[in-house]
């Protein structure tokens, strides 16, 4: 699953600042619903991500069965970690 094809599916646009405020926690409801029904590991890893991003996403031990896709979704938020500018 494409990211662009999540934000132009939840969100109508790849650009997030031209979201309506009230479309943006819409747009991440319906998410939330398509993770909890979607079976495919891939598709729900990518959900999994973009909830991430919105701060939106379930506990990994909620989100994911597998250990291998756990330990995947850690190692993303530590890259993701990695690249936040420190907040000294």
């Amino acid at each position: 699953m494409d990211m662009n094809d999540l934000m132009l599916r939840y969100f109508g646009t790849l650009d997030l600042s031209a979201v309506a405020p009230a479309a943006l926690p819409a747009g991440i409801d319906r998410m939330q619903v398509d993770f909890g029904l979607e079976k495919d590991r891939g598709k729900r890893f990518a959900l999994w991500s973009l909830l991430h991003m919105f701060d939106a996403a379930p506990n990994l031990d909620v989100a994911f069965k597998d250990e291998a896709d756990r330990e995947a979704a850690r190692n993303l938020m530590d890259m993701m970690a990695a690249q936040m500018p420190d907040s000294e």
